[in-house]
Order: structure tokens, then sequence, then C-alpha cells
């Protein structure tokens, strides 16, 4: 009775480890599939990459700082121009 109890024990054991496997296995597969829908959902969605966006906030604060050092030049121009008109 032992000898019969241990092999169906380690039938058992062993129909627990390929089920585990597969588990696995599908688990890996569907890690997959959903990676390759979320890529082909956002390439859909038309999102730009991390690199696009940096590049382009850069770009924008380059452009603000121009913007205010451009916009101090011209109140100051402005000032001079009235200094002159009221002298």
């Amino acid at each position: 009775m032992t000898q019969s109890s241990n092999r169906v024990l380690d039938e058992f054991a062993r129909l627990m480890t390929d089920a585990a496997g597969a588990a696995q296995g599908v688990r890996r597969e569907m890690e997959t599939l959903m990676r390759a829908q979320g890529e082909r959902l956002l390439r859909e969605m038309d999102v730009v990459s991390r690199e696009e966006f940096e590049a382009v906030k850069a770009m924008a604060r380059k452009a603000r700082e121009e913007n205010d050092t451009l916009t101090s030049r011209l109140d100051a121009l402005e000032a001079e121009l009235r200094a002159l008109k009221g002298a």
C-alpha cells in the first residue's frame, strides 16, 4: 500500500508541476499579447515618444526664454522712446 501511495503522490506532484509550468507559459503568452496590444493602441493613437516630447519641451523652454528677453528689451526701448518724447 505504501508503494502505490507514493506512486500516486509522485504522479500527483508531477501533474501539479506540469500544471504550474503550463500556467506560467500562459501568463507569459498573455503578457506578450497585452504588451503587443498596448503598443498597437499607442501607435494608433499617434502618441509621441518620450524623446520627442523632451525635445519639444526643450524647444518651448528656449522659445519662452527668448520671448522673455525680447519683451524686456522692447519694454526698455519703449521706456527710452517715452523719455525722448517727453524731453
